[in-house]
């Protein structure tokens, strides 16, 4: 029977504690002998990361009970946190456990305990690992060392950790083959004869999607030597007229020793070629020149894997505009064939085993899985993490891709996702209740795949509108460029076109619009509500509140100087600073607002939360502000994320005046 109830008074089974049950995805997928190991979250354990294994019989296993955290921290985002290979005695991995950031060796099948393999330093935050790889019997990868207690004395160079174990207490034990001459490194690549290793490089103010550096080193004799940058951002007079720099996002190894790369030379991260003879290197050559689309993205981890050689000399590669699939490219001929799958999106996690592929993918009406694709036959199966639907799916959204037109007839890309519950349905005439999702980064994305928290809201009536404003990734370097100079501008100007656009048409109520973002998303969130009267509130999370206190050590080493691209030089431009930093508009906010923040946030850390609220108390406007003891930049914890979701949903029905009995209010201060 359908019921007839205003929109945001519907009931669902969709609810809190079922989002935060099936929160997260798996990550970091990778193959010993014939067993498919990855990281998988544990909401209900602390939000930890546990270490799975799926056997060649197909049975699995979480290999390290809690409260081991398979999880790097380098660059904060993390990366690759694990390698493994095949013994004698089974599987051997190495692996970064998140409480200590030490390296650990285990071998499940003989050690009763992982042991250390690198040492705990007393200086700052420590040491940090991440993107090992085994050769011979040392692991090679990136080391983050601090050099002192703030967050930007730091240096990160390529290093090799004995497996012996003889550096677990002994610093010196750690052979460092690169220098530290560049801010940022990734890990090692190593040629398949042995002679060469490469890596990718960055320094401030670029992150790795304005410019990289390919790094070569001559590496016959385990040591680094005739170190030089061979492609990519290699000086002010390289790029062309008009462009910024050139972004190499991966690098790998053909196996008859060609070095295969993706960048967006051209305007589109895409995939070449090049030949290395006599230490030159030879004009890369565009292997897929028939599609203008990404087939990288932006290294926000290290160690992210958009592309892999396969044994008979195709490539495996993520790819698409807006939405990803996965290919096999022929790099002689140039054909792509595309997997056949439900899948819209693929996460950068590729692994290759002989003719298999695999992936972690979602789709519209899927959470993500572990696929695998045979390249001989073509068929693709859902190889582990299988997509159960916790509840009927008859109460998932139905999303629609759709562009708009923002200011000066340009395209905002958006997902949109109406309200949609088979037991309910409102009252004629009347219009729903959006909210706008604006996505972090913000050099980032939103996909299209089935997403329970957004099901949360659709099925209860409440629509949702994510967008993927100007600056996004998924629409080559123009589209991604938009936003230099300009956050804070273009990314509410884009999303505030999509809430107009949806109002003018009448698939929206106008006068119950709310925004609502994370991290970046977080920014956008709380200058949409300081610069414009559009929306009826609003949804604050882990957010950056103040520009200038975050570019002056407010904020971790990686993204100490991202404003420089976004905002632009503090010293050129001061004032734009504090004219965009919501933190000085406070007196502008008409609507009520949640704020929403973990107290362990080293990114975007509760003290300028502090000062924002300092800033609006008083001033009549009702919020409400819920801090979280144990979580960081995003919450991975089961009861957080149970309390802030049913907060979000007090917040909205408190604004677009809708009674839900079945929720606790929000203690709104004014």
């Amino acid at each position: 029977m359908v019921t007839t109830a205003p929109y945001g008074a519907w009931t669902s089974p969709v609810d809190a504690r079922t989002v935060a049950a099936h929160d997260g995805r798996p990550a970091f997928v990778g193959v010993i002998g014939d067993e498919v190991w990855w990281t998988a979250p544990r909401p209900a354990e602390g939000g930890r990361r546990a270490l799975v294994r799926r056997r060649a019989d197909g049975t699995e296993e979480s290999v390290l009970p809690a409260p081991w955290n398979v999880r790097s921290r380098v660059h904060e985002y993390g990366g690759q946190p694990w390698t493994g290979t095949v013994t004698d005695h089974g599987p051997l991995v190495v692996f970064s456990h998140f409480t200590d950031q030490r390296l650990y060796a285990y071998a499940p099948d003989r050690d009763a305990a992982p042991r250390p393999l690198t040492p705990l330093s007393p200086v700052g935050d420590g040491l940090r690992w991440a993107d090992p790889v085994l050769v011979g019997d040392e692991v090679w990868c990136v080391l983050e060392e601090f050099t002192g207690d703030g967050p930007t004395d730091v240096r990160r160079l390529v290093a090799a950790v004995p497996l012996d174990g003889s550096a677990a207490e002994d610093r010196t034990a750690v052979r460092e083959l690169s220098d530290d001459r560049h801010r940022f490194v990734t890990g090692p690549r190593r040629s398949p004869d042995g002679r060469h290793t490469a890596w990718l490089a960055w320094d401030h103010p670029r992150m790795p999607w304005d410019g990289t550096l390919v790094m070569l080193a001559d590496t016959a004799d385990g040591e680094f030597t005739d170190v030089r940058p061979i492609l990519g951002d290699l000086g002010p007079d390289a790029p062309a007229p008009g462009r910024r720099g050139e972004s190499v996002a991966q690098i790998e190894w053909a196996p008859d020793g060609a070095l295969l790369f993706a960048s967006d030379r051209e305007g589109w991260w895409e995939l070449y070629r090049t030949e290395i003879a006599d230490g030159r290197v030879k004009e890369p050559r565009r292997l897929c020149a028939a599609r203008r689309e990404e087939f990288g993205g932006p290294l926000w981890n290290v160690g992210s894997r958009w592309f892999l050689p396969l044994e008979s000399g195709t490539l495996a590669t993520l790819h698409g505009h807006g939405t990803t699939t996965l290919g096999i490219l022929d790099p002689v001929s140039g054909d792509l064939v595309d997997t056949a799958g439900p899948w819209t999106e693929w996460a950068a996690h590729l692994a290759v085993h002989g003719s298999r592929v695999i992936g972690v993918a979602a789709g519209a009406r899927t959470g993500y899985e572990i696929v695998e694709l045979d390249t001989c036959t073509g068929r693709a199966r859902v190889l582990a993490h299988h997509h159960t639907d916790a509840v009927d799916p008859a109460y998932y959204p139905r999303p629609e891709a759709r562009t708009f037109t923002g200011p000066g007839g340009r395209d905002v890309h958006a997902h949109l996702y109406p309200p949609h519950n088979p037991d309910h349905t409102a009252p004629d005439g009347e219009l729903p209740p959006y909210v706008v999702w604006a996505h972090g980064g913000p050099t980032g994305h939103s996909p299209l795949v089935l997403d329970l928290e957004i099901a949360y809201f659709t099925s209860r009536g409440i629509g949702v509108a994510e967008v993927n404003y100007g600056g996004s990734t998924g629409y080559g370097r123009e589209y991604r460029e938009r936003l230099r100079g300009e956050w804070g501008v273009v990314d509410v100007e884009d999303c505030a076109a999509v809430a107009r656009a949806l109002a003018d048409e009448g698939t929206a109520d106008r006068a119950r619009l709310a925004v609502r973002g994370g991290s970046a998303g977080g920014w956008t969130t709380a200058a949409s509500l300081t610069t414009t009267d559009l929306y009826a509130c609003g949804t604050i999370s882990y957010p950056i509140l103040d520009l200038a206190g975050w570019a002056t050590g407010e904020t971790h080493d990686f993204e100490s100087r991202y404003l420089e691209s976004l905002i632009g030089p503090l010293t050129e431009v001061p004032d734009r600073y504090r004219d965009r930093s919501p933190l000085h508009r406070a007196d502008h906010i008409k609507a009520p607002f949640l704020l929403l923040q973990g107290l362990d946030d080293v990114i975007c850390p509760p003290t300028q939360c502090d000062r924002f609220l300092a800033e609006v108390a008083g001033r009549g406007i009702p919020h409400a502000y819920l801090a979280f003891e144990g979580e960081g930049h995003g919450f991975r914890r089961a009861d957080t994320i149970i309390r802030a979701l049913e907060s979000e949903l007090a917040l909205y029905a408190y604004a677009f005046g809708v009674a839900r009995p079945d929720l606790t209010a929000l203690d709104l201060r004014h």
